[in-house]
């Protein structure tokens, strides 16, 4: 497996709502190390270890996108957002409706020449045009799924852009790291999960760490990286290693043991404080069952819920070069 070819395909792929390509490669990919099952966009995959204790490893695959609600008569759609999308960015952006077939669509952007609004606050105002016209009504149905038309590109000094880093960056990291735990003795059961809908409320992880039920576990997401409009307190550098999270939603222990590690193995990584919840699925994975000890390590990314987010893939090298010391060196 290819890191950055691995990142490129995933993030071309499309997993929202009931498709499941980028989950479905996912899959494939990681049945070549462990066990593995999907259930619709979640994917489970465990590697056996020497004792009972698991540990689960989790990284969302859903990506933010749209769902349709009114398809006029002359072809122009209605959406809602599936996610936090940034309305900013939305009008002249390309899009896919995933109708009946595809199709290309382009967010309306009306000229300021003809009063068109300089801010947009509520997304109904920002019309699809399928250039269908009637046609549209037997293509496209309310309650399709709308994503966005971007492909990944790969930018100066190993920097990727594309849609859908949040996270897919998050799933090859865990992908490379099962290729990298494949063959070797663990010192326990290491699960991995890729879990749906954490861009609408950490709704899969709740239930996958429930169906797994773990003795600890890692939450691996994207976090804000510096940007020049960005206090350097608010966000992490792009290319400055792994995000450490700590919180009270967070363990301790776990936090401690990563920074301890980064530090006897001179990785790069930075720390990432929050003074309540983490705004990731770490938030729910905590507190499922009984309670699981839990872990959050983040990947840099700029320009989060756009078709043009930017990830370093040193960043993620050195997320998996953390996870793979942490997990070889056994319980503390």
């Amino acid at each position: 497996m290819n890191i950055k070819e691995t990142l490129f395909e995933l993030s071309n792929a499309v997993s929202i709502g009931n498709i499941t390509d980028a989950s479905e490669k996912a899959c494939e990919i990681l049945s070549n190390y462990a066990k593995t099952r999907q259930n619709g966009i979640e994917v489970v995959g465990e590697i056996k270890g020497e004792s009972e204790y698991t540990l689960m490893l989790e990284a969302h695959i859903d990506e933010v996108g749209f769902v349709v609600t009114d398809v006029d008569a002359s072809g122009f759609l209605t959406v809602k957002n599936c996610g936090g999308v940034d309305l900013r960015m939305l009008p002249a952006r390309t899009v896919i409706i995933h109708g009946k077939q595809d199709v290309t669509g382009v967010f309306c952007a009306t000229p300021p020449h003809l009063g068109g609004p300089k801010e947009y606050d509520d997304i109904a105002a920002l019309k699809i045009d399928t250039l269908l016209g009637e046609k549209a009504k037997e293509i496209v149905s309310v309650g399709d799924f709308v994503t966005f038309n971007a492909k990944a590109d790969e930018l100066q000094n190993g920097r990727i852009t594309g849609k859908s880093l949040d996270n897919r960056a998050g799933v090859v990291c865990l992908l490379e790291l099962a290729k990298r735990l494949y063959g070797k003795t663990l010192p326990y059961n290491v699960v991995f999960a890729f879990t749906d809908a954490e861009e609408l409320g950490n709704r899969g992880a709740k239930t996958t760490t429930f169906d797994i039920s773990p003795d600890e576990a890692f939450v691996i997401d994207v976090s804000f990286a510096d940007a020049p409009d960005v206090s350097s307190r608010d966000c992490g550098k792009l290319g400055g290693g792994a995000m450490i999270g700590m919180s009270p939603v967070l363990d301790k222990g776990i936090s401690k043991k990563l920074v301890s590690i980064a530090k006897e193995n001179e990785l790069a990584y930075q720390t990432e404080v929050m003074g309540s919840r983490t705004g990731t699925n770490g938030d729910v994975v905590s507190v499922t069952k009984g309670g699981v000890k839990t872990g959050l390590v983040s990947i840099p990314l700029r320009n989060m819920h756009t078709d043009v987010e930017i990830i370093d893939l040193k960043d993620i090298e050195n997320v998996c070069d953390l996870l793979e010391k942490y997990i070889l060196g056994g319980r503390a």
